[in-house]
């Protein structure tokens, strides 16, 4: 009979396994990840096939005609300056709200694309932050 204690192995972690599910795990990520290539982006003139619903609150109307002109609500501006442009908006809101009241911009398709920039940039400046550009359904 053996009567020595016996010694105990340590027990050991077998690391393995772990390595495997990891790199299991990585490969299906790199497999399942989509990768864009934002050299390939090309810009193109949107097209709107939807309509707008109608809300509560009338939205204010900015109108640029092929000339150049701007109109608030089909009244015409005295010049397209951009201070008359930010006082009209102004007095269109009125005393409401600014982040609250729509502004749709309604530009000819044949005016400057600097006239809608301004238009925009005056919108901003008075707080006007729900703006939208009106365009034509699209023809199919």
């Amino acid at each position: 009979m053996n009567l020595r204690p016996r010694r105990r192995e340590d027990p050991e972690i077998n690391l393995t396994p772990l390595i495997d599910v990891v790199f299991l795990m990585l490969i299906f990520f790199m497999v399942s990840t989509t990768f864009l290539r934002e050299s390939d982006l090309q810009v193109s003139l949107p097209e709107a096939s939807t309509e707008v619903t109608a809300e509560e609150n009338a939205p204010v109307e900015l109108t640029i005609n092929r000339q150049g002109s701007f109109f608030i609500n089909g009244e015409a501006l005295v010049n397209s300056r951009p201070e008359t442009l930010r006082r009209a908006l102004e007095d269109a809101i009125g005393a409401r709200e600014a982040a609250s009241v729509r502004v749709v911009v309604r530009a000819d398709a044949e005016s400057a694309h600097r006239l809608v920039v301004r238009a925009l940039d005056a919108a901003g400046q008075v707080g006007l932050r729900r703006v939208g550009i009106a365009t034509i359904p699209v023809e199919e």
